[in-house]
């Protein structure tokens, strides 16, 4: 099996999270990936890359929210758009973040803001990429705890490892150990991941395997870039991690 085959090897039993829109398996099959119970229908709709359900029913005076938009979600935007423009940028992205969860790093967030990006306006993000983004990282926080076995509030790379496996990322621990190699603060001790490392390292894996699926349209774990489209491709990841 090729590494990128491994890659997009996938599990059976993906828990609620940021499930891959399809997944492939030992075959090179696809097949849609199934949401566990508690999974509503509103977060089934709504698109890892912020592109949520459209439609009326906008909350608070603010356009573009998905109805049924989660009131905590709604205080959250409200509490960091001071000027009421109905967008907010890194800053107060970062500053909602580290208020709904624990300190954001801007890199986590930057990165963030390129996923969930507002195609008219690039540099902030509105309420409806806010609340695709909130959901985002709180199936993101389900993984974390779920696969944080040993309750310590840290994720080590076996943990990482296997978390990253249940949403269909069968990444091989070589590459895993240069990915979170940039958190080794020299101590000599294993090098664990907060929840914010969690998460740039989640995205930049599952953005990069998305956009590489989309240039592999037959399934096959292979694809062909020109030098232009890989550049594209990779250089918005890797300008967040470094």
């Amino acid at each position: 099996m090729s590494f990128l085959s491994k890659i997009f090897r996938s599990s059976s039993s993906a828990p609620s999270a940021p499930s891959l829109r399809e997944s492939y398996d030992q075959r090179g099959q696809t097949y849609r990936a199934s949401y566990p119970s508690n999974y509503s229908h509103q977060q089934q709709q709504q698109s890892y890359y912020g592109q949520g359900t459209s439609g009326g029913g906008y909350s608070y005076g603010y356009s573009g929210l998905p109805p049924g938009t989660s009131p905590d979600i709604i205080r959250s935007f409200e509490m960091v758009d001071r000027d009421r423009s109905g967008f907010i940028d890194e800053n107060e992205l970062q500053k909602a973040l580290s208020s709904g969860y624990q300190r954001f790093d801007i890199r986590t967030v930057r990165l963030l803001m390129f996923l969930f990006r507002n195609p008219h306006d690039p540099r902030r993000i509105g309420p409806k990429e806010f609340a695709a983004l909130w959901t985002c990282i709180g199936q993101w926080r389900g993984i974390y705890e779920r696969y944080d076995k040993d309750k310590n509030g840290k994720i080590d790379l076996f943990e990482l490892r296997d978390a990253l496996y249940s949403i269909g990322l069968a990444t091989p621990s070589s590459v895993l150990q240069v990915l979170i190699s940039k958190y080794d603060d020299g101590s000599g001790r294993m090098i664990e991941l907060d929840f914010d490392s969690f998460v740039e390292c989640g995205v930049i894996l599952k953005g990069l395997t998305e956009k590489f699926k989309e240039k592999d349209e037959s399934y096959t774990g292979t694809a062909s870039f020109n030098y232009d489209e890989f550049m594209a491709m990779a250089i918005p990841f890797l300008a967040s991690y470094n």
